[in-house]
């Protein structure tokens, strides 16, 4: 696969369509005064990546910067030191630390996260309109969305599959509310519509595209960069699902500025630390649980709860609750993992749940005997 630099201007450098700027050449600076240059990573593939530099797209191998971490790999969005022109094999000798970082939990029992793309300004998270929507998978990719540090954006793809606007509309309003302060926008690659408001919307920084497969990822990569960069399938009429035609994760510079990063479809969403990401999901859950009686709530039974009170008057809907609850516990486990103090919270807990349901056993048991 070719990975074209789409038509930087004369007067730019390969580097500064890459994204490269003041603050990046400032923290570079120790590595140019050891001879390496800069360049950034736009694909990685087997202990070996493509690295864009001044004088254009070079292999490096990565055997110098392959951690025990998996979250600390070189990935696709990284800056790189590499080693000048002339060296043979070049390697790449450090990577920048990065400003951003999207990372999700891999479906390993040992609990280890993968990191999916570096140095994110925008994630556009991309759900295709050829199928029922799935609320709680888009809430899922927008905890690890806001957790990353990037701006997300929920693109309705295949949005001319959906003829009526009202019906649309609908749709966009359904996406919204758990989508708070989040941009959703309905787009078809075939027509058109709303590729130029997305264009506008992720121009001048780097966008990460995510989404499962099938959802049109590669197609809409395609009408951004303005050329078949990425291989495109048809999804299965059935259940609107593709084969993985994205198997790396490959940059792009885009034409009217920026770059783009598609990803391979994601099978499994799991999160990774996305605690901070989580609440600005449900952020009005957050708000309410302000406004609780008691700073431990857990908003089931407990008198004075105003989440309880905003399920009961109808103003917050009961799958929401369910879903905050349920992306939180499964945080805690994720985090539990590697973290002896969440450890110690979690058995705590379970401890005084057993204890009352004892206690509420004990209780009915003398009940009937009386």
């Amino acid at each position: 696969m070719s990975f074209p630099l789409s038509s930087p201007s004369s007067s730019s450098s390969l580097l500064d369509a890459h994204g490269w700027d003041s603050g990046w050449a400032a923290d570079f600076a120790p590595h140019a005064a050891q001879g390496l240059i800069p360049g950034r990573v736009v694909r990685v593939d087997r202990g070996q990546c493509d690295v864009a530099t001044a004088e254009g797209v070079i292999r490096a191998d990565t055997a110098f910067v392959t951690p025990h971490d998996p979250l600390r790999v070189v990935c696709t969005g990284d800056w790189a030191a590499v080693d000048p022109e002339g060296a043979d094999p070049r390697y790449v000798r450090a990577c920048l630390p990065r400003r951003t970082a999207f990372a999700r939990s891999t479906s390993s029992k040992r609990s280890e996260g993968q990191i999916l793309a570096a140095n994110v300004d925008h994630a556009v998270i991309t759900v295709s309109l050829a199928v029922e929507l799935d609320l709680g998978r888009i809430e899922r990719f927008l905890a690890l969305a806001w957790e990353s540090g990037a701006q997300p954006t929920v693109v309705l793809s295949k949005a001319d599959l959906v003829p009526d606007p009202v019906g649309l509309s609908y749709l966009v309003e359904d996406v919204e509310t758990v989508a708070p302060g989040v941009q959703v926008l309905p787009v078809s690659s075939a027509t058109g519509e709303g590729v130029d408001v997305l264009a506008a919307t992720i121009a001048g920084g780097t966008t990460v595209l995510l989404g499962v497969s099938g959802a049109g990822k590669s197609t809409l990569a395609n009408t951004l960069v303005g050329e078949d960069v990425m291989d495109v399938r048809a999804a299965r009429d059935v259940d609107g699902k593709g084969r993985h035609t994205t198997t790396t994760r490959n940059l792009f510079v885009l034409p009217g500025g920026g770059v783009l990063i598609d990803t391979p479809g994601l099978r499994g969403v799991g999160l990774w630390d996305a605690e901070t990401g989580v609440g600005q999901v449900f952020s009005e859950i957050e708000e309410l649980a302000g406004d609780c009686r008691f700073h431990d709530c857990a908003h089931e039974s407990e008198p004075g709860c105003a989440v309880t009170a905003a399920i009961e008057d109808g103003s917050l809907p009961v799958r929401r609750l369910e879903s905050y609850r349920k992306l939180i516990r499964e945080n805690r486990r994720i985090v539990a993992k590697t973290d002896a103090r969440v450890r110690s919270e979690m058995l705590k807990e379970w401890k005084r749940m057993g204890a009352g349901g004892k206690a509420q056993m004990e209780f009915k048991r003398q009940g009937r005997l009386g």
